[in-house]
């Protein structure tokens, strides 16, 4: 069970599998059909893109049998007794995300602490996205942005680059991240001051670096702190 574009990636993977994809918007459909198969006795599996706990799906799978009161059991605690065997057995199994592979990729922008935000208002109303933007940039955390532009939304990206330009450097180093190990890959890294030039879509993950963040040859980087308290040099 998933959305039609991570499907199509691990086709190889599921041949001989009942397959259910559904298209954008619709993952409360596709989450309810998965947990009433299970429900039925079936191992079904929710397919997420990256992390499934991190934008992905296993929050909406948890929230819905919340809502609706159905007893759940994680496998890690799960036993043979007649009261676990009445309940939902769910696993959540972790993947890479996008702001690790990207990260990768770049060098090692998120050595210190860091943010990750979605631009997509889909969901999350503009005005708590950007006082998030606003805190997260004043705070001096590495900013991880997550659905940073789409057909509909072409001018949240700009705005976000405008908040942030407010508490940091014109010169900060974006690392600019399409398609992350995949085979439309493409890394580059921009002055903050021209984020809004970049090639951005919706498969790209931009990573924005703090106030000491740097480059050094085709990498991107942010120091621990440790040239702070011990000599680099020798």
């Amino acid at each position: 069970m998933g959305y039609t574009t991570y499907v199509e990636l691990i086709k190889p993977l599921i041949t001989g599998k009942e397959i259910v994809a559904t298209s954008m918007k619709k993952e409360i459909q596709r989450v309810q059909t998965a947990i009433e198969l299970a429900r039925k006795g079936k191992t079904c599996v929710l397919v997420s893109s990256g992390d499934p706990g991190i934008y992905a799906m296993a929050g909406l799978a948890l929230e819905l049998c919340k809502a609706q009161s159905i007893s759940i059991v994680p496998r890690t605690t799960f036993s043979n007794s007649n009261e676990n065997q009445k309940r939902l057995l769910i696993e959540i199994v972790p993947g890479i995300p996008a702001l690790a592979a990207g990260a990768s990729l770049l060098g090692a922008p998120l050595t210190h602490d860091f943010a990750a935000i979605s631009l997509s208002d889909l969901l999350t109303p503009w005005k708590v996205i950007e006082k998030r933007l606003n805190a997260a940039a004043l705070a001096d955390f590495v900013i991880v942005l997550y659905n940073p532009k789409s057909k509909r939304r072409k001018e949240h990206l700009t705005r976000a680059q405008k908040i942030i330009l407010q508490h940091r450097s014109p010169k900060t180093p974006v690392g600019v991240v399409v398609s992350a190990m995949r085979s439309q890959q493409e890394v580059t890294i921009v002055p903050l001051k021209d984020l809004h030039e970049a090639t951005v879509n919706m498969q790209t993950t931009l990573f924005v670096g703090n106030s000491v963040s740097a480059t050094y040859g085709a990498f991107m980087f942010t120091p621990r702190g440790y040239a702070g308290k011990y000599d680099l040099k020798k």
